[in-house]
């Protein structure tokens, strides 16, 4: 590559980024963590912008699959981290993550995606067999491991004995690892729209695709990192203003998402309204099928209670937002009603984490 190619934002950007991580500065002061968040914003940018490049290179749905597991295997690390060190403390934090991150996905990412292309083009389509497909998976992973622990009796509490984690675990990753197969091999139309003009397409060269494929990664990990290393200024900003605790994990969630949300929202502006499904729904199905068997496993091996369950109230919005999805993909076309609805939605269990 050459010289001024790499003096590019999307380079220089993560550079700076990790250097300011490890300087040792975050956390010194109000200036500081406005250098951070900006820095943490450039480094999100840059990651869409390499996510688009391999995603050129290896064409749909490998493209999407790659950023929602990159993401996905970093906010795994993330929980697991937080999970050893907090131990008891931090028996909720995984069932508290994945349901913020799923939340965040179906009626804040999607419906984002769902308005902007509706407003700009009224209606887009995409294949609703690619819609079934993934709903099929997700609502399956979802009742098995936010909603069943609240109805077994081998423990008291919304716990899974370790047999029932080992089965439960074992399910996702076989929904999961049959869903890839699906949508890589045995179907793989089902997921991509043709293109009317692929001469216009530009091929990024193997060279550079994997060095956008390295700078992805470093701006994945310097996200999560940049999040973590700013929660207690954002735990302390959401305790000034009297709102509770589990609020702190909704925005970490929302940072970590930004690079996908942001992918996926470009995508419907570019009437390709297939891709953002792909990166939305494909990120909520891996945030659950691989996170939960991860965190399982570590809890297992550290002897470390995990409450999976969730509240009553946390259940009927998450019934509410699978319904409404459900509804909306149903047609294989969009308009703004919906992406309102699901905003909506977004706003009612944002508003329910700070009046619960």
């Amino acid at each position: 590559m050459r010289l001024k190619e790499l003096l590019h934002y999307t380079y220089i950007f993560p550079v700076l980024a990790v250097g300011y991580y490890f300087s040792g500065l975050m956390g010194g002061g109000v200036i500081n963590d406005i250098i951070a968040g900006l820095l943490l914003t450039g480094s999100v940018l840059s990651a869409v912008h390499h996510a688009e490049v391999v995603a050129h290179k290896v064409g749909e749905p490998f493209g999407t699959i790659i950023l929602a597991l990159c993401i996905t295997i970093i906010e795994v690390a993330l929980i697991i981290s937080l999970m050893v060190a907090g131990g008891d403390q931090a028996i909720t934090l995984a069932r508290d993550t994945v349901f913020a991150a799923v939340m965040i996905i179906l009626n804040g990412i999607l419906g984002i995606c769902i308005l902007v292309g509706g407003v700009k083009y009224h209606e887009q389509f995409f294949a609703r067999t690619s819609a079934t497909t993934y709903l099929v998976s997700i609502v399956s992973i979802l009742v098995l491991t936010l909603v069943l622990p609240n109805f077994t009796s081998s423990v008291n509490g919304p716990f899974y004995n370790e047999a029932q984690l080992i089965f439960i675990s074992i399910a996702c990753l076989v929904i999961y690892g049959v869903f890839l197969m699906v949508q890589t091999v045995r179907h793989r139309s089902y997921f991509i729209v043709p293109d009317e003009h692929p001469e216009g397409h530009y091929i990024p060269s193997l060279n550079k695709t994997l060095i956008s494929f390295g700078f992805l990664v470093v701006c994945l990990v310097i996200v999560v990192l940049m999040a973590k290393g700013l929660s207690g200024t954002i735990e302390g900003m959401v305790q000034s203003i009297g709102a509770p605790k589990s609020l702190v994990g909704v925005i970490i969630a929302g940072v970590v998402l930004l690079p996908e949300g942001v992918a996926a929202i470009r995508a419907a502006r570019s009437n390709q309204i297939q891709s953002s499904l792909n990166l939305a729904l494909g990120s909520a199905l891996a945030s659950i099928g691989l996170t939960i068997p991860a965190v399982s496993a570590v809890c297992i091996m550290y002897d470390i209670p995990l409450v999976l369950g969730l509240d009553k109230k946390d259940i009927i919005l998450l019934s509410l937002s699978v319904f409404i999805v459900m509804l909306s993909l149903s047609r294989g076309k969009t308009n703004v009603l919906y992406g309102t609805v699901l905003l909506v939605n977004l706003a009612a269990y944002i508003f329910t984490v700070i009046v619960p």
